[in-house]
């Protein structure tokens, strides 16, 4: 029977194929090989990250794979920045490290030793907000509140960033150093995405605490 030329084998190697095959799971089985799997090491890698957070000093020993999201959610339960999407797309566990927002759900936690980290919590707590929790508070910037923490680290960084006269894709368009309007903080919050829909309400709470008429 000829064969078709898109499978170009021939029946022998086929057969040769498949030989190998059982010889591969033949091997798998026997006493050596059984050896091997019991030596293999039956727990993941592990290292010791030391960091600041919220002007805490923590030492943990964590799985290499762990993100920077679930240390802090789960090793040091601060539950207040939320696990959204966990895919980097929601901007629900913004949180601050070194003075620059970052989705911690994109980062693991092994690369922060010795940072500085702020969630949340460490902006400010009930009988003692920071600033813009509480113009979030004023100008009804949440709903559910699900994605609020992470707006409210993103806003306090933002402000920070238009300071410093970090551009965003707006910048150039607007004002050379940025300013703090309506367009450029749409802009720049555009990565944490509010499901209720409150996003004029979070732009009334940022520009309260700017100071400014925007």
């Amino acid at each position: 029977m000829a064969i078709p030329e898109e499978f170009p084998i021939s029946r022998r190697g086929l057969l040769a194929g498949g030989a190998v095959s059982v010889a591969a799971v033949s091997a798998a089985g026997s006493p050596d090989a059984r050896a091997a799997v019991e030596k293999a090491p039956s727990r993941p890698p592990t290292a010791r990250v030391a960091f600041h957070v919220n002007n805490t000093a923590h030492e943990l020993e964590l799985d290499t794979r762990t993100t920077l999201l679930d240390a802090l959610r789960e090793h040091l339960r601060l539950t207040g920045t939320k696990k959204g999407c966990d895919h980097g797309q929601c901007g629900a566990c913004t949180v601050i490290v070194d003075g620059r927002r970052i989705n911690s759900c994109l980062s693991l936690a092994v690369m922060h030793d010795g940072d500085k980290i702020t969630t949340i919590e460490g902006l400010g707590l009930p009988g003692n907000l920071h600033p813009m929790q509480q113009a979030f508070v004023e100008h009804d910037g949440y709903q559910c509140g699900y994605c609020t923490p992470g707006q409210i680290c993103s806003a306090v960084a933002v402000l920070e960033e238009i300071k410093a006269g970090i551009p965003s894709h707006v910048t150039a368009d607007l004002s050379d150093p940025p300013s703090v309007t309506r367009p450029e903080l749409r802009e720049r919050m555009s990565g944490n995405i509010c499901r209720c829909g409150a996003y004029s309400n979070i732009v009334d709470a940022i520009v309260d605490v700017a100071g400014v008429k925007a």
